[in-house]
């Protein structure tokens, strides 16, 4: 078993862990709004999908 390439991982994310902070409540809401904005989007496609193959009886 290699351990070192363990420890290189343990550090890395160690490093990554002290650059977290906790967004603000504007940076929250921005990402919250796009995230809401691609879920509908990716619904909107799949209902089309849906409404297509209905309405051409494909499968």
């Amino acid at each position: 078993m290699k351990m070192p390439k363990f420890k290189f991982s343990l550090t890395q994310y160690k490093r990554v862990w002290r650059l977290l902070r906790k967004p603000s409540r504007e940076e929250f809401l921005t990402i919250s709004k796009v995230s809401a904005i691609g879920l509908l989007i990716i619904g909107a496609i799949g209902f089309v999908i849906a409404m297509a193959m209905g309405m051409f009886s494909i499968f």
